[in-house]
């Protein structure tokens, strides 16, 4: 596993009118030259690039050089950061209503990819970036991002709500949710349903079951939680089943997990302290 000891990333909960269209924001510091860390199948992410410069490269074999802001679609696999430093970076994760809001009817087309962030800021994004740099306390950066990310979605149609809410919770409820009960929830013809689901997740149901079931696993190993345990819930047929799923979306195996790199232990340490702010669906996996 690579490590990043000097990494500090900090996870703040957004104000509560964004709580369903924003994950998360966050503020990184890597303070090293050289940073090449896997990031985990994660929902979609907007990023501004304060320091340093590098690149995401996906499991398709694909490569995008980071831009003044950074728009990365929801992904189905894991994604490694390579990138030159001293590094600062600030952020927020888009829950599927809000990547829906932004992103249209196009919204799949971008899973497991990454485009320039000037998509959505036009000729504001370096003025965006610019304001966040001079921001001296991450305070600051955090009150930017919510009245930034408020006005840019205040240009968008409201997305449908009553679907990402249905599916979150289908998510939520089950730790090996079905495909057949969301059909039944939804209402939707099974065809309909999996168009809907691409749109706002970027996959289709039995995917998305199986992203966050990993998801779910993954973060409980790098908590302390046993693999016996685990399996005992009921999302996983046995061990072998278990190490796979969790390798395919997390790109690490369990015991891997069990010793997380700096980068892991954040990220599941910062948004459990999220708990009661955020969506369980957020601070669980």
């Amino acid at each position: 596993m690579n490590t990043t000891p000097q990494l500090e990333l900090q996870y703040f909960a957004p104000e509560p009118d964004l709580v369903e269209l924003v994950s998360t924001f966050y503020h990184a510091r890597v303070p090293v030259r050289d940073f090449d860390e896997t990031e985990r199948a994660d929902r979609a992410q907007l990023r501004f690039q304060l320091a340093g410069h590098g690149e995401y490269r996906f499991s398709d074999g694909k490569a995008y050089r980071e831009t003044a802001a950074t728009l990365i679609g929801p992904t189905s696999a894991p994604v490694r950061s390579v990138a030159t430093g001293p590094i600062e970076m600030f952020g927020c994760g888009l829950m599927p209503a809000g990547w829906g809001a932004l992103m249209g009817h196009d919204a799949g087309r971008y899973a497991n990819a990454a485009v320039d962030g000037s998509l959505l800021f036009g000729d504001q994004t370096e003025a965006i970036v610019a304001e966040l740099r001079a921001a001296p306390t991450t305070a600051e950066k955090l009150a930017i991002g919510n009245r930034r990310m408020r006005a840019l979605f205040a240009q968008r149609p409201a997305p449908p709500f009553w679907f990402t809410r249905l599916v979150d919770q289908w998510l939520t409820d089950n730790p090996s949710p079905s495909v057949e009960a969301l059909v039944t929830a939804s209402g939707l013809k099974l065809r309909s349903l999996e168009r809907k689901t691409k749109r706002f997740y970027g996959v289709p149901p039995k995917t998305l079951a199986r992203k966050y079931r990993a998801l779910r696993a993954a973060t409980a190993l790098a908590r302390g939680d046993d693999i016996a345990a685990i399996i005992a819930l009921g999302a996983f047929y046995d061990q072998s089943h278990l190490i796979r799923e969790v390798k395919q979306f997390v790109g690490f195996t369990p015991g891997q997990l069990l010793d997380p790199s700096p980068l892991t232990r954040a990220t599941t340490g910062g948004r459990k302290e999220l708990a009661g702010l955020v969506s369980p669906l957020i601070t669980d996996t």
